[in-house]
């Protein structure tokens, strides 16, 4: 049996992340051989948000608070979860959702999901459509505004066949 302690995590921290969207991340599933569930441990720090307000089209997500105060950002409006407060977040619209630290303190939170691929994610406020499909070099991430036609950049229909 492989085992880990979520009490003492080891955030990782992507230095690409921009002002605004800087959270530590802690991800022990792959390492315990796990496939069909996904959870993390967010740190994240006053001022900043876990990612940008967005919804899944394929995974429900479920939220719960560790420590501190979390400001969610729904549909619905806003509303701060204190430590060990709970919430899901069901696939489309109505599961969109952001997580925002804006206390003085760090917060952390444990985020869990089912582990669906292919999936999508929409992100409302900007436009944008991400695409994971389980091999990084197919994943991409458009504009809406991006769309081509279905038939678009065919070689038969560029050669007139």
């Amino acid at each position: 049996m492989k085992k880990v302690n979520i009490g003492a995590p080891g955030f990782e921290y992507d230095e690409g992340d921009p002002e605004g969207f800087r959270a530590g991340m802690f991800r022990p599933g792959p390492g315990l051989g796990a496939a069909k569930l996904g959870l993390s441990v967010y740190e994240i720090p006053p001022g900043q948000s876990l990612c940008p307000y967005h919804f899944e089209y394929g995974e429900e997500e479920w939220l719960l608070v560790l420590d501190g105060e979390a400001t969610v950002r729904h549909p619905g409006g806003e509303e701060v979860l204190a430590a060990w407060d709970l919430t899901c977040f069901p696939p489309g619209p109505e599961g969109a959702h952001e997580v925002r630290n804006d206390s003085a303190e760090t917060i952390r939170i444990l985020m869990f999901s089912d582990i669906v691929t292919p999936t999508a994610t929409s992100y409302p406020d900007s436009g944008k459509i991400g695409i994971w499909t389980g091999d990084k070099e197919d994943d991409v991430m458009v504009h809406r505004s991006s769309k081509v036609g279905y038939f678009s950049g065919e070689p038969r229909l560029e050669q007139g066949e």
